[in-house]
């Protein structure tokens, strides 16, 4: 029998965010070992002709929870969905629901936020720091709280090449931060962000380090523990391998491989690509739940859930992998594809293929409108680049993070539980886990027929040829008009035709005196 599951067993948890990609596959994981829990919370921000259990029955409905409704047949009676808004002071609940959550809730798994990269410095603190301190007023006058674990990310600190589990500073208090934005306008709050966020890239890494500090310093008596997941992506195993329902991370450039549209990207090819599986994250969570609660640590504990350093895998083999499983091509061969390009470093070659996506671009949406029809093309395009380019700073960094705790925790678990809630990402085969990623992309996220994949290979087939056509008389062009302005070039030409011809000529003679 396993520990952790009968120790959520007649429990009320309480989940944020459980409407995101994590939330859905921790509920789901909840329910699917411990059916006897009591209730499971999730604040739900109201949706307009959409009632509150409507929204419940749409996430049930999901093939996520298939094997949910096997062992747990009353799994929407066990879900209460509180109406509640994050942006709102004490989240916007009613008096009635806010006294029930006081008075029942057992445990608390804090996984909203914004994961946005681009997020204004506002909406980034309301939601990732600001929220995280108002959740944590409500969780200390909770009598029977046991355990509060806050998910955070592992580019918390990235402005860092080694991460320790531990907290870092930031040169500016919280409080600071989230005082300054209730009375600063926007134009001053753009104009210092570059300064506050400092070595770091965006306000998503700066508030989730802002969020940890807020739940190092407000936590109090409360049992506390901070899980830092690195870039998440489709389910490994559980319920079963490749579920994925959101763009972010991995799963956009997927997307955008197998259409067609995304033929290189800027990135260091050895750079680890720390991607890690859904489950495997929501397995240790858990798991940081139950001891948290149990063992009562008198500090509050990092753990990383992170694949680097235990099982690396860079970003120019899942690169190439991805294309394997695109082109159902053995994934030896893939060295050989001339489209093996999916990671580079080169510069030229990053500008030449970004020029080569906004021209046809531009000359598509041309004929779109000559059609009468909505030009949507370079819009489409510029999306994407925009995506690439916030990911640029993660594909070209690799990063060092302890994994002590992590560890620790496995070890502390029975081979049962070590085997129900897996976290040991040692086991996880990198070309299996991405041929099913790929694979998942396609089925779930897309709503594709996986027999469709040999009409997809011709599409991607059509795609490449246009591509390197356009790139031949782009070239062309450029050249021509180098010749006509240029000397030097004119030299050049000559030479590299003549070399040619004469080593056709060497050739032929040669051909002729074997004869």
């Amino acid at each position: 029998m396993s520990m952790i599951a009968a120790f959520y067993s007649n429990k009320s948890i309480l989940i944020t965010g459980a409407t995101g990609f994590l939330g859905k596959v921790l509920m789901e994981k909840l329910f699917r070992t411990s059916p006897h829990l009591k209730v499971i919370y999730i604040l739900v921000r109201p949706k307009s002709g959409q009632t509150l259990q409507e929204r419940v029955f749409q996430i049930l409905n999901s093939k996520l929870f298939e094997k949910v409704k096997e062992v747990c047949p009353n799994v929407h009676e066990k879900i209460r969905p509180i109406s509640a808004d994050l942006n709102q002071r004490d989240f916007a609940i009613s008096k009635e629901d806010m006294q029930e959550l006081l008075s029942c809730t057992n445990i608390i798994f804090h996984c909203a936020a914004t994961v946005r990269f681009d997020a204004h410095l506002r909406e980034a603190v309301q939601l990732n720091v600001t929220a995280t301190q108002q959740l944590l007023l409500m969780a200390s006058q909770m009598p029977k709280l046991e355990a509060f674990i806050h998910i955070s990310t592992a580019f918390s600190n990235c402005n860092l090449s080694h991460i320790d589990e531990v907290i870092y500073p930031c040169p500016v208090e919280p409080r600071k931060i989230i005082d300054s934005m209730e009375w600063l306008d926007d134009s001053i709050i753009e104009e210092i962000t570059p300064k506050l966020i400092g070595d770091r890239p965006n306000t998503y890494t700066y508030t989730k380090a802002l969020g940890e500090i807020v739940v190092q310093q407000e936590s109090g008596n409360l049992n506390v523990a901070i899980v830092r997941p690195s870039i998440v992506g489709a389910t490994w195993q559980e319920p079963f391998p490749g579920w994925v329902d959101n763009l972010n991370g991995p799963s956009g450039l997927i997307i955008a491989t197998g259409k067609g549209f995304l033929r290189s990207i800027k990135a260091t090819p050895m750079a680890v690509a720390d991607v890690i599986p859904v489950d495997t994250v929501v397995n240790l969570t858990i798991a940081v739940g139950w001891y948290t609660a149990v063992h009562r640590p008198k500090s509050t504990l990092i753990y990383h859930s992170t694949s680097g350093n235990l099982n690396p895998c860079n970003w120019y083999k899942m690169g190439l992998q991805v294309l394997a499983t695109i082109e159902k091509i053995p994934f030896e061969s893939a060295f050989r594809r001339p489209n093996a390009d999916f990671t580079t470093n080169n510069f030229t070659t990053h500008y030449w293929n970004t020029v080569s996506h906004w021209v046809p671009a531009i000359i598509y949406d041309f004929y779109l409108r000559l059609t009468g029809r909505k030009p949507r093309m370079l819009k489409l395009m510029n999306r994407l680049l925009k995506t690439i380019s916030m990911l640029e700073y993660f594909i070209n960094h690799s990063w060092e993070w302890s994994t002590n705790n992590t560890e620790m925790l496995l070890s502390e678990l029975s081979p049962e539980d070590q085997r129900v809630f897996n976290f040991d990402v040692r086991q996880l085969n990198w070309l299996e886990y991405i041929e099913n990623y790929v694979l998942g992309v396609k089925k779930y996220l897309l709503k594709e027929d996986l027999a469709g994949i040999p009409k997809a290979k011709q599409h991607l087939r059509r795609l490449r040829n246009i591509h390197y056509l356009f790139n031949t008389a782009l070239f062309l062009i450029i050249w021509r008009l180098l010749i006509a302005r240029s000397q030097m070039a004119r030299n050049v030409w000559f030479f590299i035709v003549s070399f040619c011809y004469k080593f056709i000529s060497y050739f032929r003679a040669s051909s002729t005196l074997k004869v």
